[in-house]
């Protein structure tokens, strides 16, 4: 399993909803609404109250793998301090610098923004728009994310 994670604003007419995921070849992660902007200190609460005991249910055995891309959020070194306190829990695969386009979530966020705009009527304020999130997101075809697994293979294999 490769899941990964990355946050996305969507913008309605100014008003913005932040949502946090995850996705592994086996199903798509919870959707987590951040209040305030993604800081060091909220990515730490959501990886150790979200991602450490999913990543724990799902590979009891230490074997999973966990990436990030490079946000300066993610590099912190409160978040990475937690990361060495838990190395045994699962592997933190390394982003390589400047390196967008191998973001894999970026697909599903984009398959996200497709269904949105696609609603008639469009959400008409911040509960519509998370509530229409949401549902895109549950939405997402099983075969897109496994794909998305599938293509990042190559990198998993150098670990």
């Amino acid at each position: 399993m490769y899941p990964t994670c990355m946050s996305t604003t969507l913008q309605p007419g100014g008003s913005s909803v932040m949502v946090w995921g995850m996705f592994s070849w086996h199903d798509l992660g919870p959707l987590i609404h951040v209040e305030q902007r993604l800081n060091s200190t909220t990515h730490l609460s959501i990886v150790a109250d979200q991602v450490h005991p999913i990543m724990l249910m799902a590979y009891p055995n230490g074997d999973g793998f966990f990436k990030q891309d490079n946000a300066p959020c993610h590099g912190a070194h409160i978040v990475q301090e937690w990361f060495q306190e838990h190395e045994g829990d699962f592997t933190l695969l390394r982003w390589p610098p400047q390196s967008p386009d191998l973001n894999p979530i970026e697909h599903l966020w984009d398959e996200v923004k497709r269904a949105i705009r696609q609603l008639v009527p469009q959400p008409s304020n911040l509960t519509e728009l998370d509530s229409a999130i949401h549902q895109a997101w549950c939405q997402i075809p099983r075969i897109t994310f496994q794909h998305l697994v599938e293509s990042m293979q190559e990198e998993l294999l150098q670990y």
